[in-house]
């Protein structure tokens, strides 16, 4: 069961951190709670399963990137890892996940999405990212469009 504080906390953490030196505290503060206490109750939440996930949106744009790849990669599943992993370390790659290759003619399994100031600039990156990590039949396929993220919030009618 969630008491009506641990309510409230979830309704403050779904609006997003504020953009201040110490976000929690900030959080706290209109929670009138403790930051310990507070960090103590997000971090049982997670234990218990309450909170699943905890990430950040960040809206690429707003940073001055307005050329984004998805660079999608053919890795030999026993290379899976060790590639995801290593590409994932690369300060450009913001997302780098791994998928079955579906459907029939599509080889691609291993996914990175790349931003910077031109499509050139993406285009250097992802040769840069295939020769660190020796694949070199990749595709990059360039945003169009953001479209709008949002998650699920919870306890509003409360």
């Amino acid at each position: 069961m969630l008491s009506e504080l641990d309510k409230r906390i979830i309704r403050e953490l779904q609006e997003g951190l504020p953009l201040v030196s110490r976000p929690y505290q900030a959080l706290a503060d209109r929670l009138n709670l403790g930051e310990d206490e507070l960090l103590a109750r997000i971090k049982d939440f997670i234990d218990r399963g309450v909170i699943r996930r905890f990430g950040a949106a960040v809206r690429h744009q707003d940073l001055g990137f307005v050329a984004n790849a998805m660079v999608v990669w053919p890795v030999p599943e026993e290379r899976l890892e060790e590639v995801g992993t290593l590409l994932a370390g690369f300060d450009k790659v913001s997302h780098c996940y791994a998928r079955p290759a579906h459907p029939p003619g599509w080889p691609y399994n291993l996914f990175t999405m790349i931003h910077g100031q031109t499509e050139q600039e993406c285009r250097r990156i992802a040769a840069r990212l295939a020769a660190a990590c020796g694949v070199e039949n990749y595709r990059l396929l360039f945003s169009s469009a953001e479209l709008k993220k949002s998650s699920m919030k919870y306890f509003l009618g409360e």
